[in-house]
């Protein structure tokens, strides 16, 4: 069953990762660095400040939490657990994985700690705003920033599968202990409350360095 699990993985793979044009090889590199995403950071930090003022460094907190805690379960204990090489070191796919600018990451690769982090913040912030507009944003930008992994030829699909699922589960343990902990934070609490969403000029900036992040490096 395992082997049968493997070779789906493999063939979802090679069919994700192909050659495609530079300017889509400089997108997806630039979407897989962390650096890329400051501004993004720095306008959520705004908007939970503006919401709930003194009591913010909660949800701060909680959202840090979530980052450093998908992360250290993903590649501080599956990854050297489960000892899954990477398709970028896998003999076996030797020459059949585009590799972008010669990028191997390390050795092993399930789960993935992109996908892990990207989904526990994505899913966590989303419960903080209850924005129907910033939720289909963040997962958006989780989904591509976990598939830019696939496209880089340095995870399966399988690894971003179990890393979204390890952040999912990161993320509504931290909100439930956080509810419980400080329900205040959320009383009276409705859907479309929040009035600061985030900076619309965040979002550009965000968007022009990701552009020119490709362009300079590709």
């Amino acid at each position: 069953m395992i082997e049968i699990l493997d070779n789906l993985d493999k063939q979802w793979l090679l069919a994700l990762n192909n050659d495609y044009s530079v300017f889509w090889d400089g997108i997806m590199f630039a979407f897989s660095e962390k650096i890329t995403w400051i501004p993004l950071y720095i306008s959520m930090i705004y908007v939970i400040y503006r919401r709930w003022k003194k009591e913010s460094w909660w949800l701060i907190l909680a959202l840090i939490l979530s980052v450093v805690f998908a992360d250290q379960i993903a590649s501080g204990i599956l990854k050297d657990w489960v000892a899954r090489l990477r398709p970028s070191h896998d003999p076996s796919l030797a020459g059949q994985v585009v590799l972008v600018n010669g990028y191997k990451s390390g050795l092993y690769g399930f789960v993935s700690s992109h996908a892990a982090n990207s989904f526990a913040l994505a899913l966590l912030s989303s419960l903080f705003f209850r924005n129907r507009i910033f939720t289909v944003f963040i997962f958006l930008w989780a989904v591509i920033n976990a598939y830019s992994r696939i496209y880089l030829g340095v995870h399966y699909p399988g690894d971003v599968l179990g890393g979204a699922l390890v952040g999912v589960f990161v993320a509504v343990v931290l909100f439930l202990l956080l509810k419980k902990i400080r329900p205040a934070l959320f009383a009276e609490y409705r859907t479309g409350e929040i009035k600061y969403m985030i900076p619309v000029w965040i979002f550009l900036i965000t968007c022009v360095g990701l552009i020119g992040y490709s362009v300079w490096f590709f």
